[in-house]
């Protein structure tokens, strides 16, 4: 696995693309002030990768964050997803344009099919292959894909997803569905890695965060981390933003990794990928 070094490191995708592993997620922050000012302390603060949706309906606030920032647009890794209601070929590619207008940027870093529609998600992703042919796209991947979904895709694609983003934490590790993208060279990443909230609640982190003197949270999500999978927490406060980054001083043993795989019970706090409602 490649090292663990600093806010800026990264994974290499099977494309050669070097994706951030941390990155400021922004689900539920306001389009506006609220996510531009997010997406700014992020970058100010050192991260490199911004992770939004069309359905997140603050394409555009993000867009001002990275502008006001003043970093090159090449210097940050940009990511969208295709909602379920776009899925399609055609409908996929308006909805590509449609986002590219909204973050004012001619290009995406990655972008995901959000979920696996039934009897879409194929055509969705030809779309996506052909936007990647065109290097409009520098990597393109999945969200929410269980390995069936996964199976089912793989069997006519041209290009092999880059990336896999799915609810990971220490309640839901799928550590099978982990070892089938490693296989597949499909990069794994975390949407809600502290359990929307709910790690703050057990008293077994607290104890591991005592032990190693930090937070819960950047325990947590140092677990990621050295999981070899990206992560993007979210949040639209400073100081919390600076804290989730500072990760890199420290490393978790093996013990303590071994333990947080251990607390695995196979809960979600989003919704489950084979029962929601598209």
């Amino acid at each position: 696995m490649e090292a663990i070094t600093d806010i800026q490191g990264t994974f290499t995708l099977h494309n050669g693309v070097k994706m951030p592993y941390l990155g400021l997620g922004v689900y539920l922050s306001k389009d506006g002030q609220e996510v531009s000012n997010a997406v700014k302390w992020a970058l100010d603060a050192g991260y490199r990768h911004v992770d939004t949706a069309s359905i997140y309906a603050n394409e555009a606030g993000v867009g001002e964050g990275i502008k006001a920032a003043e970093i090159p647009r090449e210097d940050v890794f940009l990511v969208s997803k295709v909602w379920n209601s776009d899925q399609g070929y055609d409908t996929t590619i308006k909805a590509f344009e449609a986002s590219l207008q909204r973050l004012d940027t001619e290009y995406l870093d990655l972008y995901l099919i959000h979920w696996p529609v039934a009897g879409k998600y194929k055509e969705t992703w030809k779309a996506l292959e052909r936007l990647y042919a065109e290097k409009r796209i520098r990597a393109i991947g999945v969200s929410n894909f269980m390995q069936h979904h996964l199976q089912d895709l793989l069997d006519g694609v041209e290009v092999v997803p880059m990336v896999n983003q799915m609810e990971f934490h220490p309640y839901l590790v799928q550590q099978s569905l982990l070892d089938f993208c490693k296989a597949h060279r499909i990069q794994y990443e975390a949407w809600s890695p502290l359990m929307q909230g709910h790690i703050f609640k057990d008293p077994a982190f607290q104890d591991l965060a005592k032990k190693y003197g930090k937070t819960i949270a950047q325990v947590v999500l140092r677990w990621n981390l050295q999981k070899g999978v990206v992560t993007i927490p979210k949040s639209s406060k400073k100081e919390r933003i600076l804290a989730n980054a500072d990760l890199f001083n420290f490393e978790l043993s093996q013990a303590d990794m071994h333990f947080l795989d251990a607390m695995d019970q196979g809960k979600r706090f989003g919704p489950d990928p084979d029962n929601f409602d598209f």
